[in-house]
């Protein structure tokens, strides 16, 4: 018990108790399942990253072209 209360220490005390209180509510009340609870709470909150360069943006927007992609499988393809 005194693991998961230093978690406190290292995270928001709101999550923790949240993590907590799922945990009660499961059934499953285990050093292992809050720490799982816990990080599934924190990974929702934090945004993903989005760290394209510059550089990679597109310059032509991609189209739908099936006509193409049967010319590339040529006679190989069962149909």
């Amino acid at each position: 018990m005194v693991e998961i209360l230093s978690l406190v220490l290292h995270h928001d005390e709101d999550a923790v108790v949240c993590a907590v209180e799922l945990a009660l509510e499961s059934g499953t009340i285990s050093k292992p399942h809050i720490l799982n609870l816990l990080s599934r709470l924190l990974e929702a909150q934090t945004p993903p990253r989005n760290d394209t360069p510059a550089r990679l943006t597109l310059l032509e927007e991609p189209k739908a072209n099936v006509t193409r992609y049967d010319n590339l499988r040529g006679q190989r393809h069962v149909g």
